[in-house]
C-alpha cells in the first residue's frame, strides 16, 4: 500500500511539472508575438489579432488608401492700385537758395531802428552784390528813399517793405506770353552761348508744346559743337518731336531752312531752332545769327520768338552775353536756367530794367517738366520771405 501511494505521488509530481513547463512555453510565445506586433505598430504597418491566426496561414493585409480632399483656395481679392499724386514744390519753394542769398545781403537792415545815410549805402551795395546791377540798384534806392520820406518810414523793416513793393512794380506789366500764330509755321530761335542749357531748354520746350497739343519740330542748327545734334536727337525722342539735322560743320542756315520746309510738309506748327553759341569771334557770331534769322523768316517760316537762354548763376556775366545777342538778333524774351541753384536772383531785375527784355521762362530743376513760366510776384515774394 505505501508503494502505491508513492507511485501516485511521483506521477502527480511529473504531471504538475509537465503542465507548468507547457504554460511557460505558451507565455513566452505570446510575449514574442506581442513584441512583434508592437514593432509593426511602431513602423506604421497593420497588425491582426493573434487569436485570429491559424498556425501556418499567412493573411495578406492591405494598407488602407489615404484620400486627401483637394484644398479649395478662395481667390485673392486685390485692392485696386491707388496712385498717390506727388506734388511738386511750388515756384516759391524752389527758390530757397536764391532767397537765402538775397536775404543774406539784406538781413542786417531788418533790425535797424533808424536807417541813416550809411545804412542806405549798405542797402545799395547789398543790391549790387545780389546781381541787381549798379544802374538798377541806384534807381531803386533813389525811388525807395523818396517813398520813405513821404511815408515817414525810418526803421529797417519799413524800408525793406517799401523796397519789396518797388521791386514788384519793376517786374509788373510785362508781356511774358510765348507767341504762336495759328495756321502758320512758327519758328522759335533759341540763342545763347555754349553751356547755358540751350539744347536742354529746347528739349523741355518740345515736351511742353507736345503736352499742349502742338506738333513741334527741332532743327539742329548748332553744327559746330561736337555731339550737339546727337544730344538734340535724344531730346526729340523723349519729347515725341520731329527732328531735322545736318552734317557736322555744315551751314547752320541750311539746317534751319530744311527744318522749316520739313515742318510745313509734315504739318508741324512750330520749329524749335538750335543755334551756335560761340563767342570767340563776336563779329562772325552776329553775322551768322543775323543770317539764320533772315533764312528762318522766309516763307513758309514765321519767326515769332527769339529766346535768349542765360545761366542765372553767371550773374553780371549773363548781362554781357545778353548785350551781344541783342545786338545780333531781335531777342523777344529770356529763359533763365538754374534759377533754383546758387543764383542770387537780382539778375532778373538787371535784365528787365537795363535791357528791357521780359523773362518768360525759368528752369527750376533737371526734370523734363521743370521749365516753367516766370511768375514775377511769386519771385519777389520768395526773395524777401
Amino acid at each position: 500500500m505505501p508503494e502505491i501511494l508513492l507511485i501516485i505521488l511521483i506521477v502527480a509530481a511529473v504531471l504538475v511539472t509537465v503542465g507548468l513547463s507547457f504554460v511557460a512555453v505558451r507565455r513566452r510565445g505570446g510575449d514574442a508575438e506581442l513584441e512583434a506586433g508592437s514593432d509593426l505598430l511602431e513602423r506604421g504597418e497593420p497588425t491582426i489579432g493573434l487569436d485570429e491566426l491559424e498556425p501556418g496561414v499567412t493573411v495578406p493585409v492591405e494598407s488602407p488608401a489615404v484620400v486627401l480632399e483637394p484644398e479649395v483656395l478662395e481667390p485673392e481679392v486685390l485692392e485696386p492700385a491707388v496712385t498717390i499724386p506727388v506734388e511738386k514744390p511750388s515756384f516759391f519753394e524752389r527758390l530757397g537758395k536764391a532767397r537765402s542769398a538775397f536775404t543774406g545781403y539784406l538781413g542786417d537792415l531788418v533790425g535797424l531802428s533808424r536807417v541813416d545815410a550809411e545804412a542806405w549805402e549798405e542797402l545799395e551795395e547789398a543790391l549790387i552784390r545780389a546781381d541787381v546791377g549798379v544802374k538798377t540798384s541806384m534807381v531803386l534806392i533813389e525811388d525807395v528813399q523818396e517813398r520813405a520820406r513821404e511815408a515817414k518810414a525810418e526803421d529797417g523793416k519799413q524800408v525793406l517793405s517799401l523796397l519789396k513793393a518797388r521791386m514788384h512794380e519793376e517786374l509788373a506789366d510785362k508781356d511774358r506770353s510765348l507767341r504762336l500764330e495759328d495756321g502758320k509755321t512758327n519758328v522759335w530761335l533759341i540763342v545763347g552761348v555754349n553751356g547755358v542749357g540751350k539744347t536742354t531748354t529746347i528739349g523741355k520746350l518740345g515736351k511742353r508744346l507736345r503736352d499742349e497739343g502742338h506738333r513741334p519740330l527741332m532743327a539742329a542748327g548748332d553744327t559746330f559743337r561736337a555731339a550737339a545734334a546727337e544730344q538734340l536727337t535724344t531730346w526729340a525722342e523723349r519729347a515725341g518731336a520731329e527732328i531735322v539735322r545736318g552734317n557736322e560743320g555744315g551751314d547752320p542756315s541750311s539746317v534751319i531752312f530744311d527744318g522749316v520746309a520739313a515742318a510745313a510738309a509734315r504739318d508741324c506748327d512750330i520749329v524749335l531752332a538750335d543755334t551756335a553759341g560761340r563767342l570767340h569771334n563776336k563779329s562772325n557770331l552776329m553775322a551768322e545769327l543775323s543770317k539764320v534769322r533772315r533764312v528762318a523768316a522766309k516763307e513758309p517760316g514765321h519767326v515769332t520768338e527769339v529766346l535768349l537762354v542765360l545761366d542765372a548763376t553767371t550773374g553780371q556775366n549773363g548781362m554781357a552775353q545778353a548785350t551781344v545777342f541783342t545786338e545780333a538778333v531781335d531777342v523777344t524774351g529770356v529763359v533763365l536756367t538754374k534759377l533754383d541753384g546758387s543764383a542770387k536772383g537780382g539778375i532778373v531785375f538787371a535784365i528787365e530794367s537795363e535791357l528791357g527784355l521780359p523773362v518768360k521762362l525759368v528752369g527750376l530743376g533737371e526734370g523734363v517738366d521743370d521749365l516753367v513760366d516766370f511768375e514775377p510776384e511769386a519771385f519777389v515774394d520768395a526773395l524777401f520771405e
